[in-house]
């Protein structure tokens, strides 16, 4: 292990990441919240923790290998956790637990929250929030499509040549450093682009800045108490879907479409037709069911609560407009499994990923199929492109180790206090970064244990980090030398 490489990079990442304080930090200036000299304690402290672990191995140059970037990975995420929650403990008065929970749902772009009367926070502090999701989300799209392939783990691993259009591998552009730069260029015309159509609805500049960060990292965290609710326009709600819509979209098909100037390539990807054609299907049973059980009086009405409920939970952003919680009871339970199965691989949003569920699907019907006539070659196929074996076996795994975890988990919070529907409803927020849960934690996990918030905390961290990334931690096997 190349921990002098490690310790470089985690103090070299943690500096960059202290000016992220220096905009809420101005905030605060500006509204005379009484949070300037928290954030400016923040700045100051990750800074000289960033220098201070890069200074001593600042010489090292030795390449960092596939090992290592596992550790790194985990290790940034769960540095920038901790330091993202300083402002919570000093602005807030949050006790710790509350605080990395909150800044945990915040970088891994999940939305759920210990805050309760989010009305009432400083203008800066609720920028904050806003930021870190924006913030995670581009983390989120760097590590899925320039670095976990490189890993060997990742969504972006099942895409090559045909099946996303990418002419060579799973990198963009030759160098990640190029790749991260076309990213984070996607990203923000994205966020700019939902910034000033959330404007030109009706949204403050605070707002719709806020809510554009959040929007297109599908992350959840609003200025409101109420949500997109808060706002009761169709408008601003249409816009929010479009935008959930695209972060759940693979971004590499962002760049192909963006680089060749057409949008039809989106209809192209497999990937991205099944994601599609699961939002508008998904949406009509549920409209449907909404008008068959009387919830709304009519079918307009009911797909547009509906509509954004699905595309909410798919692309586990989290945003909401009505409790679904109450609404007939098989509709949360189509929810949830949406929610399990989540965006595009290579997006900002959670779950298994559209690509995963396709092959399992896939396998299952070949397997039938060889069952029905043992002589028979069938191929597995993601579009015109036969997906080799041991990219199938990968998916299996990850499939058997992803729902082993949620069952363990939600047995877990069931020991720490939560009934069942509770426990299902959280780790269904938290494992698929998706936010809003059942039971107890339909709105927020102010009310629940300590034991059942780290419970919560380390699920954000699994689902994010694509389950193998983090796990992979606690076996002998790695720490071998």
């Amino acid at each position: 292990m190349n921990w002098r490489g490690v310790i470089r990079l985690i103090g070299l990442l943690l500096t960059l990441y202290s000016l992220s304080f220096i905009l809420p930090w101005l905030l605060a200036l500006v509204y005379q919240d009484g949070e300037a000299q928290h954030f400016l304690s923040a700045w100051l402290i990750s800074t000289a923790i960033g220098l201070a672990i890069w200074w001593p191995v600042r010489a090292e140059r030795r390449a960092l290998r596939v090992r290592d970037g596992f550790l790194v990975v985990a290790l940034f995420w769960a540095v920038l956790s901790v330091v993202g929650a300083i402002p919570f403990i000093v602005g807030l008065h949050l006790s710790v637990t509350d605080a990395i929970f909150e800044s945990v749902s915040g970088f891994t772009t999940t939305g759920a929250t210990v805050i309760v009367g989010i009305d009432e926070l400083p203008p800066s502090i609720l920028y904050h929030r806003q930021q870190i999701q924006w913030l995670g989300g581009m983390g989120v799209v760097v590590l899925a499509v320039a670095i976990l392939p490189l890993l060997g783990v990742g969504g972006m691993q099942l895409y090559r040549a045909e099946a996303s259009g990418i002419a060579k591998d799973e990198k963009l552009t030759p160098r990640i450093t190029k790749t991260a730069q076309a990213l984070w260029s996607i990203y923000f015309a994205l966020t700019l682009a939902c910034t000033l159509a959330y404007l030109a609805a009706g949204m403050s500049l605070f707002d719709a800045v806020g809510h554009a960060f959040t929007t297109v990292a599908t992350a959840g965290f609003s200025t409101h108490d109420a949500s997109i609710g808060h706002f009761d326009s169709l408008a601003i709600e249409l816009i929010c879907i479009v935008f959930m819509t695209l972060g759940g979209i693979n971004f590499a098909i962002h760049f192909v479409v963006w680089r060749q100037r057409n949008p039809l390539l989106y209809l192209r990807d497999p990937e991205a037709r099944t994601y599609l054609a699961i939002l508008l299907g998904a949406s009509l049973f549920i409209a449907l069911s909404l008008v068959w059980a009387g919830a709304y009086a009519g079918f307009g009405e009911a797909l547009r609560y509906g509509l954004f409920e699905v595309v909410s939970v798919m692309t586990t952003t989290g945003f909401g407009t009505a409790d679904f919680s109450a609404w007939p009871r098989h509709i949360p339970l189509v929810l949830a499994m949406l929610a399990f199965v989540g965006g595009c691989a290579g997006s900002t949003a959670g779950g298994l990923k559209v690509v995963r569920v396709m092959l399992l699907a896939k396998m299952g019907v070949r397997q039938m199929l060889v069952l029905s006539h043992p002589r028979a070659t069938a191929l597995l196929k993601l579009g015109r492109r036969a997906v080799p074996e041991d990219v199938a076996y990968s998916v299996w795994g990850y499939y058997v180790l992803y729902l082993s975890t949620a069952l363990v988990l939600t047995v877990a919070m069931m020991a720490a206090g939560l009934d069942l529907e509770s426990a299902f409803g959280a780790v269904t927020a938290t494992l698929n970064l998706l936010g809003p849960g059942l039971g107890e934690v339909a709105i927020t996990f102010a009310d629940v244990g300590p034991a059942v918030k780290w419970l919560a905390i380390f699920g954000m961290l699994v689902g994010r980090l694509e389950v193998f990334t983090l796990l992979i931690l606690f076996t002998f096997a790695f720490w071998r030398p």
